[in-house]
């Protein structure tokens, strides 16, 4: 079971769960057999009420996770991997997660359940392997072995420190965030960005990082907040809004999100450039030059479709799109992952020159390294709020950790 979701959208709730081998009879499915075998498999996971034949794009995430789940135990596993799996669930369906693992562990059936949640961990797991770098540096049982132990072994040894740029000063506060909240992942955030600074947003898996952006954005849905671009109070509701103001947004999934991947790069870097109804290819030719050759994005040609780019050279795009209406706040989510370190070096070239240029950049990513290379301050947040705030001279890679588990610690 993937962190992240593998539901097609398009099929019913029973047609995900046996997709591999649906029932048939004569040739055709057997609809029949179908539904009786889904509902059989969804009380498994407490979704015994949840009619087969709903379209899963209907679902909730919480319960398109625990569909996957269902679908998982239908095939009589003797070994179920669960990656951070009660990442979108409400606290219902965490517990009811916990008593089919426990029925699961009764049945023989073996568990590797992946997660930053030490209470969770504690919870269902009886010994744990700690992971960094892509390997595994140790193996110890759960109970006898504390949180700051382990909280020591994830972060490792420590990375220096990266003082101010020199004759580098941020300016007046360009972005001004307060009382966020959006959906059930962002609680109450508030923070302040000023113009020529680099804020890290730092936290684990399912902290409301990436919620953040987007309900700031407009690209999400967010409750009353107070939002001022420098100092002038603003209502965004949709993205149209957002660039009209100043604000820009690179997603975490480029391919998803960021990119119209059977589309030119010419189309692709000028999308947020866009002004009235008349295109005019002079313009559009002259702009993605100046993009590619900032960016130093390797192609053939400006109209060679995005999606036959590596995927460093399709984020240069990505980001590049938001040189050319001179966005004053820039917002980044995970913009290096998926990309190779020549790629990573000339983003966070740009990302410093933007900065000396005076833009206002957040950055949220999974790489503490990363951060404490790159920025001014880091803001970590935990369990939908930010609990806590570092300068360079103040932050490490074990404080930056036990502050992100904050909100999930129990003991």
């Amino acid at each position: 079971m993937l962190q992240e979701l593998n539901v097609l959208p398009t099929l019913s709730v029973a047609e995900n769960l046996f997709l591999p081998e649906l029932p048939s009879r004569f040739g055709l499915v057997n609809r029949r057999a179908l539904r009786a075998k889904a509902q059989e498999a969804l009380a498994r996971v407490g979704l015994e009420h949840l009619n087969p034949n709903t379209p899963a794009a209907l679902l909730g995430v919480g319960q398109q996770q625990l569909v996957e789940l269902a679908a998982a135990l239908a095939e009589k596993c003797r070994l179920l991997i669960l990656d951070e799996p009660t990442a979108a669930l409400t606290a219902h369906e965490t517990e009811t997660l916990f008593e089919k693992i426990h029925e699961l562990r009764q049945q023989g059936i073996s568990v590797i359940y992946i997660s930053h949640r030490m209470d969770e961990l504690r919870r269902i797991c009886d010994r744990v392997s700690v992971l960094r770098d892509g390997q595994r540096v140790a193996t110890l049982p759960l109970s006898g072995t504390s949180t700051q132990e382990l909280v020591k072994l994830m972060a490792g040894r420590e990375m220096p420190t990266r003082p101010m740029p020199h004759g580098r000063q941020p300016g007046a506060v360009a972005l001004s965030v307060r009382q966020l909240r959006a959906g059930s992942v962002v609680r109450d955030v508030s923070f302040e960005v000023r113009s020529g600074e680099i804020l890290g947003l730092s936290g684990l898996v399912g902290a409301g990082r990436t919620e953040t952006l987007r309900a700031i954005f407009g690209a999400d849905r967010s409750d009353d907040s107070a939002i001022a671009i420098h100092g002038r109070k603003i209502r965004i509701r949709r993205p149209s809004e957002a660039v009209a103001a100043g604000l820009a947004l690179v997603p975490e999934d480029r391919k998803q999100d960021g990119l119209l991947l059977p589309q030119s790069i010419r189309v692709n870097a000028t999308l947020a450039d866009l002004k009235g109804t008349l295109l005019r290819r002079e313009e559009e030719l002259a702009a993605t030059a100046r993009v590619i050759e900032r960016l130093a994005v390797k192609c053939d040609s400006v109209e060679q479709p995005a999606s036959t780019l590596s995927g460093g050279n399709q984020q240069k795009i990505v980001i590049g799109r938001w040189l050319l209406p001179d966005s004053k706040v820039l917002l980044l989510d995970e913009p290096t992952r998926g990309v190779d370190v020549p790629a990573k070096e000339a983003i966070y070239k740009l990302l410093r020159e933007l900065a000396d240029d005076g833009k206002a950049i957040v950055v949220v990513s999974s790489e503490l390294p990363e951060l404490m290379s790159l920025c001014d301050r880091i803001a970590v947040m935990s369990a939908g709020r930010i609990v806590q705030e570092f300068l360079p001279h103040e932050w490490t890679q074990e404080k930056l950790t036990e502050a992100a588990f904050r909100g999930h610690l129990t003991s």
